[in-house]
C-alpha cells in the first residue's frame, strides 16, 4: 500500500492564522502568527542573517534555542535579537546584522 505525503501542517492538524508580512533587507516577506524569525527566514530559503566582526562570515540558527547567539538580527533598528526566540510581527523590518550590529564590521 502506498502512501500519500501530507504536509506537515496537515500531520499535527494545526490551523494558523492568518499570514502577515514583514521585510528582511527590503524583501517582503510572510509569516504565520507566532513564528520565530529564525522560521520565517528558513521558510523563505534565507539561511544566514548576521556576519560576524572579523572576518565577516555569514552566520545564521546553531542552535535554535538561544544559547549560541549565531543567530543574531537586527529587528526595527535594535540589534542583537535573537532570530530563534523572537516572534516576527506583521510590519517588522529585519536586516541582516553586520558584527555586533552597532556600526559596520564592529
Amino acid at each position: 500500500m502506498k502512501r500519500t505525503p501530507r504536509p506537515p501542517l496537515a500531520l499535527v492538524r494545526a490551523r494558523p492564522g492568518t499570514p502577515y508580512t514583514f521585510t528582511f533587507d527590503g524583501r517582503t516577506l510572510t509569516a504565520l502568527p507566532g513564528q520565530s524569525l529564525a522560521a520565517a527566514l528558513w521558510s523563505a530559503g534565507i539561511l544566514s542573517w548576521r556576519t560576524t566582526r572579523g572576518s565577516a562570515a555569514p552566520r545564521g540558527v546553531f542552535c535554535g534555542t538561544g544559547v549560541c547567539h549565531d543567530c543574531l538580527a537586527t529587528v526595527n533598528g535594535r540589534p542583537n535579537q535573537r532570530a530563534c526566540l523572537v516572534a516576527v510581527r506583521p510590519g517588522d523590518t529585519v536586516t541582516t546584522q553586520e558584527g555586533t550590529g552597532h556600526g559596520r564590521g564592529r
